[in-house]
């Protein structure tokens, strides 16, 4: 399983890029307006992302009707070739990912909450599809089962002749909020899972590791010491 980086934020990405533990970046304008980003400037700052990350980011278009999605789609494609444009689960964007990947533009629709949502969306070409974790738990409602149906019915069948180049749609488990999603995401075959930074950092932690470091600085202090 591949990990997207959930953030605006540039240190946070060059860290985790220094890890070698993330394959691309998903972000949007609300995350940039987090750190003090303005809109006006979200399309140089998905430039500098780009910088730093080899693989695939996706930028949320803000648009609501399908021309105005995929003219927006198209100016964030023309940022750099690794620009994914995130498009919402809607009539709208489901028009406007079949136009956009016509133009060869890789699409990753968000806001994705059930099976139907799903196979409607890799229908219209899109490249991934997130299906949100976390948007269920707060309706306490199990969201690890529905990212789990929508992993077996996408790989139930094949769509590559409606993806740009002929890939194999992913599915983005999106809204993860703990190591355990991630652990789960894993077993359950998704291909990618968001994770915001802080997630990032604790799945590195176990209070085994912790106790085993712990113990080998003591040795090792005993060592230098004798």
């Amino acid at each position: 399983m591949k990990f997207f980086l959930d953030t605006a934020d540039l240190n946070e990405i060059e860290e985790a890029a220094s890890w070698g533990a993330i394959a691309g970046v998903t972000t949007n304008p609300t995350l940039y307006s987090r750190i003090g980003g303005k809109l006006s400037d979200f399309h140089n700052h998905i430039k500098r992302i780009c910088d730093i990350v080899d693989g695939p980011v996706s930028a949320e278009s803000v648009a609501m009707t399908r021309d105005e999605i995929v003219r927006d789609g198209l100016q964030l494609a023309e940022i750099a070739d690794n620009v994914v444009v995130k498009v919402p689960t809607m009539v709208e964007g489901l028009a406007a990912t079949k136009e956009l990947a016509k133009h060869g533009v890789p699409v990753n629709m968000t806001l994705c909450f059930s099976v139907p949502q799903a196979v409607l969306a890799a229908r219209a070409g899109a490249r991934y599809i997130s299906p949100f974790i976390g948007r269920f738990d707060d309706i306490s409602e199990d969201g690890l089962e529905q990212v789990a149906n929508i992993v077996t019915a996408i790989n139930n069948y094949d769509f590559t002749s409606s993806t740009v180049n002929g890939e194999q749609v992913e599915i983005i488990a999106a809204s993860v909020r703990s190591a355990n999603h991630v652990t789960q995401c894993a077993l359950m075959g998704a291909d990618i899972a968001t994770v915001p930074f802080g997630v990032l950092k604790k799945m590195v932690q176990h209070p085994l590791t912790d106790r085993g470091l712990d113990s080998f600085m003591k040795d090792w202090e005993k060592v230098q010491n004798a």
